[in-house]
């Protein structure tokens, strides 16, 4: 595995990385599990059990309908990682076509796409999720397109350049003298180099994937009321805060966690991956010079 991912070895060598990958995975293994089994039904009411402290079987205690907030937090992972996939999803494929479109295409196509990128990357994400909204109603898929959109035009902003440098490389120019159509060379050549950088952008817009879902859900426009979410479950229990206020504390950790291990993961993604970077990382013996016998 060393051997055929050696980036792999060199993110778990980074503090940073480990970290990230740790965290991700972990909520990544939470959702799943959320799928056949939390520790109470997350929409049980059960008024009787309102406002436990955190003690067994409530091992967060609950809330003002007796709620597990335990519960609610491992289903609401579920609804983090399907908000911060389909982001990434949507925002690869805006920001790789728009990328290269603004990088392989004519002079008259490559100023039209960049005026169109300047004109998007102008609106907010939340503005363009609250535009989306009014036209199709609040729902996650809202949060999922108007997150994929305002930073797969961020992507391409940032990757543009750095593929339009790639595009006058000695390999590339080489690449098509041997007959290589734009297409191949996109593929083969360009994508690859660019990946660093697309990397560490598409890891912070699935970070703030998972802030705007928060704040959509905190102001209405996101997750439906019936549905688990951190960001709601954050708004409903902030009516509350001056009486209970640990009840508070647990979902605004579990977004700064996420957050925090998704920029982390990007960093050492990116240390990763760079191979300037890695020859910067390399051990000062490999520059001492050989003895002379």
């Amino acid at each position: 595995m060393n051997e055929r991912m050696p980036w792999l070895r060199r993110l778990w060598s980074l503090p940073a990385g480990r970290f990230g990958l740790l965290v991700v995975v972990a909520i990544g293994v939470v959702a799943a599990v959320s799928l056949v089994w939390t520790p109470f039904d997350p929409q049980r009411v059960d008024i009787p059990a309102r406002w436990s402290p955190p003690s067994w079987p409530h091992l967060l205690g609950t809330d003002a309908s007796g709620r597990d907030i335990l519960s609610l937090l491992i289903a609401g992972a579920r609804t983090t990682v399907l908000v911060a996939a389909g982001a990434g999803i949507v925002a690869t494929l805006i920001g790789i076509a728009l990328a290269c479109l603004g990088a392989l295409t004519g002079r008259w196509t490559r100023e039209v796409v960049a005026v169109l990128v300047d004109i998007l990357i102008a609106f907010p994400v939340l503005l363009i999720a609250m535009m989306i909204s009014a036209v199709w109603g609040g729902s996650l898929w809202v949060v999922v397109i108007s997150v994929g959109i305002g930073f797969g035009v961020n992507i391409a902003r940032v990757t543009r350049p750095e593929l339009r440098r790639t595009l006058h490389s000695d390999f590339v120019l080489a690449a098509r003298a041997n007959g290589l159509t734009p297409s191949q060379i996109a593929v083969r050549h360009l994508l690859p180099n660019v990946a660093p950088v697309f990397i560490v952008q598409l890891s912070w817009g699935m970070a703030v994937a998972v802030l705007a879902e928060a704040g959509l859900s905190y102001l209405g426009f996101g997750a439906p009321p019936t549905q688990p979410s951190w960001g709601l479950l954050l708004s409903e229990l902030q009516t509350y805060l001056t009486a209970h206020p640990l009840s508070v504390v647990w979902p605004g950790l579990a977004i700064t966690i996420t957050v925090l291990g998704l920029n982390l993961l990007g960093d050492g993604l990116r240390e990763a991956t760079d191979p300037t970077l890695a020859r910067r990382r390399s051990p000062a013996a490999s520059h001492t010079p050989a003895v002379v016998a």
